[in-house]
């Protein structure tokens, strides 16, 4: 579990580190804890977005970024209505 990796870690590392997730999800399962929408499409497969603590909506990650979303809560944080 990753919680939050890259809040004080420099661009450059954090794609490095990036990168090695990347890597990695073809091996095992890793649960990433963000809130930097970009980052989660880049290294997720599926999300799950929580709101004030309830599991909005779980998804495949491209399609939560293309409008393939059940909840409208789960589009106004992606598009950054909200957050």
């Amino acid at each position: 579990m990753l919680d939050e990796f890259s809040i004080a870690v420099d661009p450059v590392t954090t794609m490095r580190i990036e990168d090695v997730l990347k890597e990695l999800r073809q091996e095992v399962t890793i649960l990433l804890v963000t809130n930097l929408v970009q980052q989660a499409r880049r290294l997720a497969d599926r999300t799950a977005f929580f709101l004030n603590g309830e599991c909005v909506e779980v998804g495949i990650t491209e399609d939560l970024f293309t409008g393939e979303v059940k909840d409208q809560r789960t589009r106004d944080y992606v598009e950054g209505r909200f957050g």
